[in-house]
């Protein structure tokens, strides 16, 4: 059982693995992404990041500590250069593990790590892609209480021609409907009006 282990030794005594894992921190950094076993890219993160977020605070303490680490001169000045500018405004998360597969002749889980600020590809992707994002309306609008009952028609007139045909024929025989009554009831109007006319001359 391997109970409350949260350490990986890598098979390795602690001087050993302490140089693999300062070794690989040197190459990550200078390099800005490497090619290694998933294992060693596991622990290799946790190794680098608290260094990396040691680097925001240029001071002298800081830079002797990493130095304990690293001991590396082009490291240190590369951490705290591009790499301290670039990661600035992320609270953590600086490195990202990608998995590719096994290993031909051990079968050994291979895995790419990398400095996540540092891959252009995927950075160019993620600008493109959030400048062409659109804004999404949902369908079925209700027309608001504001609009115009002309808006409002045209607004029906858009999603529903076939019913606004129907309601416009329907209209149209209402009007020819009505149009024999009011011709019928025109001619009346004088007619009442010339019997007023005549019974005021009188």
């Amino acid at each position: 059982m391997r109970h409350g282990k949260k350490v990986n030794h890598l098979s390795r005594t602690k001087s050993h693995r302490d140089a693999l894992l300062s070794n690989m921190a040197n190459s990550l950094i200078k390099s800005k992404r490497i090619s290694t076993t998933l294992a060693k890219a596991k622990e290799l993160r946790k190794y680098v990041e608290p260094l990396i977020t040691k680097a925001k605070l240029d001071t002298t303490h800081s830079r002797r500590v990493i130095f304990s680490y690293l001991q590396d001169k082009e490291s240190i000045k590369s951490l705290f250069g591009e790499i301290a500018e670039k990661v600035a405004e992320r609270n953590g998360g600086y490195t990202r593990i990608i998995k590719l597969g096994s290993r031909q002749g051990d079968n050994a889980e291979v895995a790419l790590i990398e400095l996540v600020d540092f891959n252009e590809v995927l950075l160019t992707a993620a600008t493109e892609e959030s400048a062409t994002k659109t804004k999404r309306s949902r369908r079925g609008k209700t027309t608001k209480k504001s609009d115009t009952p002309e808006v409002a028609a045209v607004a029906a007139a858009e999603v529903e021609p076939a019913v606004v045909e129907a309601e416009a024929t329907v209209v149209e025989e209402v009007v020819a409907e009505a149009a024999p009554a009011a011709e019928e009831a025109a001619p009346e109007e004088p007619k009442a009006s010339d019997e007023e006319s005549t019974e005021e001359t009188k």
